[in-house]
């Protein structure tokens, strides 16, 4: 629900915070005074579009902030969710609009376009007059009024799960048949890049060990020579290293015999000698081994030239150069046994449609049923709404999808129909308001008033189901008195035990039925006109709903026949 409403330079209105309540509030006032300015403000909160012409004389700015109680509120949360913005018991609307033409959306403080703003603004309010947010005046929202009526969301919950599986198959079909052309017109490369690379069958890490060889086999006579040399400075040249740790081992005995802590060190030395006679015939045992085998040299070359010169056309390394391999050998197969994968897909979604078009032939039959009732009790609402001769028709129809159009489908009977997350209906209200006339598209031919009532008697019989906390209602006694007057005002105090009501009017029969009842009134200062809002007590009630009765003179006569007519003694 709306708690508190905030208007600052705005058309006529310097600055008003108006608080709220549930229940029913009525909104009455002079014309001219500025009732239908607040309308306009609340849809400029609400995501319609901003004029800079609404900006007060004088302003840099407009703003129009609303605080939305939301607890409970599953469609907002939705919404914040999916949006990634923080979901909180409270919300905070503000929109802005310079008179340099920006317009700015914050909700929580946080910055959002119009579109979300226009989004949260249908899930929070119903705004029923000449504005984008009547929701009756978009035939989209039709289906969701008989749905809510209905109340067989479960169906609706089952046809959906397959209803998803059905649109993710389908689309994958529609994928695979745009890639298509494309992959046909690269088989033959991909064909050729295959074999290429299959000739020189690359191996994970098979460059580095032939690097590795590759630097040997060229530094054969170096390898020669550097064995050679340390087998010659460790065992066999003239006072090698193994002579002098002999004769320093010799000497270190004869310490030992003279002094016992020696002993260790002669073990030491031992120890060196046997490390060096190791190192010899580990380096003689090498060098036997170095052999200079120019084709292998010549092998390794040309190999390594080859997985150079892949790595160059298809990867920056062995393992790239794998894995691209095998993708394209993925695509390739997939290429030669394109009809059977679409083949397999078709079979897969014509089972799909046939379950899905089952679960939709359950919901098409209920939205029949739901709507002959919905359509009883819209026209005996209405009827005492001061429409008597309104016929008010649901049109519930389907269409038929050629088998070659290549959409999303299901299967009911022998036949395709087009389908959406709500089935295969297309639902819209057609209504005729004068006797002879044939029922027409309802966003057609009523009238704002007229949509008021229908709207109002439609609401009346979703009270229960209706998810919408807010709803406002202009216009809705242009055209009716007396006793018509006090059904609507009847309908709209039912109406707000299961809603928060905001409705502005002229009617003293609906503005006696208020739980709340503000006023519009249209000040002069300093030579500039402003619109306030004040709330009414009870005594101020009584005039209010006075005047409306019999005009600006208020008798004590009218007073009286107000306190009668709102039940206060």
């Amino acid at each position: 629900m709306l708690k508190n409403l905030l208007i600052k330079n705005y058309a006529l209105i310097e600055e008003i915070s108006v608080e709220f309540s549930s229940g029913l509030t009525i909104i009455t006032g002079e014309t001219g005074a500025g009732k239908s300015i607040l309308i306009d403000a609340l849809g400029l909160l609400l995501g319609e579009r901003a004029s800079t012409e609404m900006i007060r004389s004088g302003a840099e700015k407009a703003i129009v902030e609303g605080l939305f109680a939301i607890q409970g509120n599953s469609r907002v949360a939705d919404i914040l969710r999916a949006n990634e913005n923080d979901i909180a018991e409270e919300l905070i609307i503000r929109r802005e609009l310079t008179n340099k033409g920006q317009s700015r959306c914050f909700v929580n403080d946080s910055p959002v376009s119009v579109s979300l703003l226009k989004e949260i603004g249908d899930a929070l309010v119903d705004l029923h007059g000449q504005h984008e947010h009547q929701s009756l005046l978009r035939p989209e929202t039709h289906i969701d009024f008989l749905d809510d009526f209905g109340g067989y969301g479960k169906e609706i919950e089952s046809y959906q799960k397959f209803y998803r599986s059905l649109a993710e198959l389908t689309s994958k079909k529609r994928e695979l048949q745009e890639q298509e052309q494309q992959l046909k017109a690269k088989k033959s490369l991909y064909e050729f890049q295959i074999k290429e690379i299959d000739l020189v069958n690359p191996q994970s890490g098979e460059e580095e060990h032939l690097e590795s060889e590759l630097k040997i086999l060229e530094n054969t006579e170096k390898l020669n020579e550097l064995t050679n040399g340390i087998h010659q400075l460790l065992y066999e040249a003239e006072n090698s290293v193994r002579d002098g740790l002999v004769k320093a081992r010799k000497m270190m005995e004869q310490l030992a015999e003279i002094d016992q802590t020696f002993m260790e060190s002669v073990t030491d030395a031992r120890s060196a000698e046997v490390i060096v006679d190791e190192l010899s015939k580990q380096v003689q045992s090498y060098a036997s081994r170095i052999e200079f085998n120019p084709d292998r040299l010549e092998e390794i070359r040309e190999r390594l030239g080859a997985l150079s010169m892949l790595k160059k056309k298809y990867g920056g390394t062995i393992d790239l150069l794998i894995e691209f391999r095998k993708k394209i050998g993925d695509e390739f197969r997939f290429a030669e046994n394109f009809e059977s994968e679409i083949a397999k897909l078709e079979k897969e979604i014509e089972a799909e449609r046939k379950e899905c078009g089952d679960a939709a032939n359950i919901i098409t039959a209920k939205r029949k049923e739901s709507s002959v009732k919905l359509e009883k009790a819209i026209l005996a609402s209405i009827g005492e709404l001061g429409i008597p001769k309104a016929q008010f028709v649901t049109l519930i129809q389907q269409r038929v999808v050629d088998r070659s159009a290549n959409m999303l489908a299901v299967k009911v009977g022998t036949q395709l129909f087009e389908a959406s997350a709500n089935g295969v209906d297309h639902v819209e209200f057609f209504i005729s308001t004068n006797v002879g006339e044939e029922p027409k598209p309802l966003v057609k031919v009523a009238s704002g008033g007229e949509v008021s009532r229908i709207m109002l008697a439609l609401k009346g019989a979703l009270a229960q189901s209706d998810k919408t906390p807010l709803l406002i209602f202009d216009e809705i006694d242009t055209g009716v008195s007396g006793r018509i007057g006090q059904s609507v005002g009847l309908s709209l105090k039912k109406l707000s035990k299961h809603h928060q009501v905001i409705a502005i009017t002229h009617l003293p029969q609906i503005a006696g039925l208020a739980d709340t009842h503000f006023a519009v009134e249209k000040t002069e200062t300093n030579k500039k006109t402003s619109t306030q809002l004040r709330k009414l007590d009870t005594e101020e009630r009584v005039r209010e709903v006075a005047k409306l009765m019999s005009g600006s003179e208020i008798t004590e006569a009218g007073l009286k026949s107000a306190r009668e007519l709102m039940g206060i003694k």
